[in-house]
């Protein structure tokens, strides 16, 4: 039996909104895996989270730049956020979303580009000594479509193109480049707001689909309904999974009484051309990375009492 462990009980309970004797024993019942415990909720009726797991720790910026009939994406990490207020930093993401654009999204291609005399890496070496933090190139990402262009929109903004969440997505078409560019914004500002998982059911994962379906079975199995009815309920629950993960059958956030896909549709007449959604990539800064918390406030006041 593992060890659950207090801290173990919060995170599943952050996770999940359920109950702290519920979060226990699940992990009780999981050997302590906290995927595992999710699930176990998930069957029980106790959560109603469909979440992706991973405190956003992180610090640093978003950085986008689109040229053309291309984007891209990229995450720089910092240890405070102090750092994103600072304009050599600023700057710095700046450069790297612009070298990204033009050598593509592999991130040590991208560290060995120049600019100038001197590589990406050896700026983010000298930005880490001028500035006294660590810094690191996380990620990077790029759509590019033949014909049509690639929208953007950056939330929580501190400078042009630079933030907190940043959204590239691909939008073909022959349509008029101006309508599709403010088209493509308003689909980005959804994409940051509703964090699908993909274009459309096709573009999901086939394991995660099989344990939707795994979970909506255990649960109505638990609640005592007969094979031949639950066949039926999870198909009907995963139509459900789809409207929340799949961006084309999301509500619009823009208009709700319409999905994401009907509104491309209804914007085809204005553009001039019919609109497919090529891909997206959203990305939350420090997303997926954990950090032990830490009570700065409460360092910064002890330090000062050594002082």
């Amino acid at each position: 039996m593992a060890n659950v462990t207090a801290q173990m009980v919060k995170e599943l309970r952050d996770m999940t909104g359920a109950g702290m004797m519920d979060c226990k024993a699940a992990l009780g019942e999981t050997g302590g895996d906290i995927t595992g415990a999710v699930d176990w909720l998930r069957k029980k009726g106790l959560s109603k989270a469909a979440k992706k797991a991973g405190r956003v720790a992180a610090e640093g910026l978003i950085g986008i730049a689109v040229g053309g009939h291309k984007g891209v994406v990229v995450e720089v990490n910092s240890e405070t956020d102090f750092v994103a207020r600072n304009d050599h930093f600023q700057g710095l993401v700046r450069m790297i979303a612009d070298v990204a654009l033009d050598v593509g999204a592999d991130v040590e291609a991208v560290k060995a580009a120049k600019v100038g005399n001197v590589t990406i890496n050896d700026a983010i070496n000298s930005a880490i000594a001028t500035i006294g933090e660590n810094m690191t190139l996380r990620r990077a990402a790029a759509l590019a479509v033949k014909a049509g262009v690639v929208g953007s929109y950056m939330h929580s903004s501190v400078s042009e193109g630079l933030g907190k969440i940043g959204v590239i997505v691909a939008l073909e078409s022959s349509g008029a480049k101006d309508e599709l560019t403010a088209l493509g914004r308003l689909v980005a500002m959804h994409i940051a707001a509703s964090n699908p998982q993909a274009v459309e059911p096709a573009g999901l994962d086939p394991n995660v689909v099989a344990r939707e379906k795994d979970i909506l079975a255990d649960k109505f199995r638990a609640q005592g309904k007969p094979e031949a009815v639950i066949a039926k309920i999870v198909e009907s629950g995963l139509k459900t999974y789809y409207k929340e993960v799949c961006l084309l059958e999301q509500p619009y956030i823009h208009d709700p009484d319409k999905t994401v896909g009907q509104a491309l549709k209804a914007a085809e007449g204005k553009v001039g051309g019919a609109i497919k959604v090529m891909g997206f990539v959203r990305y939350a800064l420090g997303e997926g990375i954990e950090r032990p918390d830490t009570d700065f406030g409460g360092e910064v006041a002890a330090m000062a009492g050594k002082s």
